[in-house]
C-alpha cells in the first residue's frame, strides 16, 4: 500500500467513523438510568403501600423489573433502549436481564440444547465469573485485614 493509499484510506476511516461525546453520552447514561431506577422506586412504593414489607417489596421490584427488561428484549425495543442510554440501561438489573435474554433469542432457532442452552450465558457468563472472583478477593482481602486487626 503505498502513500496515498494510506491517506485515502485513513480520510475514509475518519469520514464513516462515528463521532461521540463524551458529556452527551454521559447525560444520556444519568437520564436512562434515572429512569429505569425512577420506574423501580414507584414499583417498590406501589408494593409497600400493598402491604408488603421492605424486603418482599425489593424482591418484587427485582423480579417485575427483569421481566419488563426480558419482555423488552423480546420486543426488541430494550436494544434500543441501552444504544441510547449506554451504561445508563445496561448497569442496573435491567440490563443483566437484557444480557441473558438477547442471547436466547438469537439462538433459539439452533435448538433448546445447543442454541439456549449453549449460548444464554454467552454475555452474561463473564458479568458473573468476574463478580463472584472479585467479590471473593474482596472478602479475603477484608477477612485477612480483620484478622490482623486493622478495623
Amino acid at each position: 500500500m503505498n502513500e496515498d493509499q494510506k491517506k485515502e484510506y485513513n480520510e475514509y476511516v475518519k469520514q464513516v467513523t462515528p463521532t461521540h461525546s463524551l458529556p452527551v453520552n454521559m447525560i444520556k447514561a444519568f437520564v436512562t438510568g434515572g429512569i429505569i431506577c425512577t420506574i423501580g422506586q414507584a414499583i417498590m412504593n406501589f408494593c409497600m403501600s400493598n402491604q408488603l414489607d421492605e424486603k418482599t417489596a425489593g424482591s418484587w421490584t427485582t423480579l417485575i423489573l427483569i421481566l419488563l427488561s426480558v419482555v423488552l428484549t423480546g420486543l426488541n425495543i430494550f436494544p434500543k433502549i441501552a444504544k441510547f442510554g449506554g451504561a445508563g440501561a445496561l448497569v442496573p438489573i435491567t440490563g443483566f436481564a437484557n444480557s441473558v435474554a438477547s442471547p436466547a433469542i438469537e439462538f433459539k432457532k439452533e435448538g433448546q440444547v445447543f442454541g439456549i442452552g449453549c449460548k444464554i450465558f454467552t454475555i452474561a457468563g463473564p458479568v458473573i465469573l468476574y463478580g463472584i472472583s472479585t467479590t471473593a478477593l474482596i472478602g479475603l482481602i477484608y477477612y485477612i485485614i480483620k484478622v490482623l486487626g486493622l478495623i
